[in-house]
């Protein structure tokens, strides 16, 4: 609770931020509980309380113009299609910046997939490279620093690619504040759930270990029930119109 109160003092912390860092705090108690350091855990009873947030995602609107808008400076190409590649395969920053071609391989139906393991949670992912991917990857095979490092992409440092980014969408007035974090929402939300990707199938594309974190990702989005809602329309007057004509059979 001490612990709690310094974190209140800090200045542009906010109560998620202030939950991660005693979250980590329980973990390293229990590590020492597990290698003799504690003899019991001070903060078994603390019971943490994030506060729920949306998160930000690109619409599809947004992403189209992302992908089709022609930039001018050579690093804000690379940089929008890196981070298109993002939206399209669901993967995070450290686990991009590590690939390589050997990382692509067949998959069950025949086709490309990429694989790998998610740095975070030591979870292999395998994925199905869509057709807007695999053009990505096919452009960048020659360029010089992929064959310099071996590496499948161009990735500058996580700092360089959100600064870059940020110039991106000011140029192409998208108004969001734009991460690369925000590309694997974009996949999770518009890209595969509001497509109609089954919320399990995206849970292993993401590499997550329990389904209740990608449920995070399972925003209602409007348009998306409009076009359930529009369905269900059609299939109960399909069926409203048999009863119907059978009244009048008979």
């Amino acid at each position: 609770m001490d612990f709690e109160q310094y974190l209140h003092k800090l200045p542009n912390l906010n109560n998620n931020g202030l939950m991660k860092h005693i979250e980590r705090f329980k973990k390293l108690c229990k590590l020492g509980v597990k290698f003799g350091w504690l003899e019991k855990d001070p903060a078994v009873n603390y019971q943490l309380h994030f506060d729920k947030v949306e998160r930000d995602y690109l619409t599809e609107e947004e992403l189209n113009t992302l992908e089709t808008s022609i930039l001018e400076k050579q690093t804000h190409k690379i940089v929008r299609d890196i981070f298109v590649f993002f939206c399209y395969t669901g993967l995070a920053y450290c686990d991009v910046f590590e690939l390589t071609q050997e990382n692509i391989v067949l998959g069950i139906d025949g086709n490309k997939w990429l694989m790998t393991q998610r740095e975070k949670t030591v979870t292999k992912i395998r994925v199905p490279l869509l057709d807007t991917v695999l053009t990505i990857i096919e452009k960048y095979q020659e360029y010089p620093k992929c064959i310099q490092t071996g590496k499948l992409l161009p990735v500058y440092s996580n700092q360089k690619m959100n600064q870059y980014i940020k110039e991106v969408t000011k140029k192409l007035k998208i108004e969001k504040h734009l991460t690369f974090h925000i590309a694997r929402h974009t996949f999770a939300t518009t890209v595969t759930l509001s497509n109609g990707v089954p919320i399990e199938t995206v849970s292993k594309l993401l590499g997550h270990t329990k389904i209740a974190t990608t449920q995070i990702y399972a925003r209602v989005i409007e348009r998306k029930v409009s076009d359930d809602m529009q369905i269900l329309k059609v299939k109960l007057d399909k069926r409203g119109k048999s009863v119907e004509n059978q009244s009048n059979f008979i």
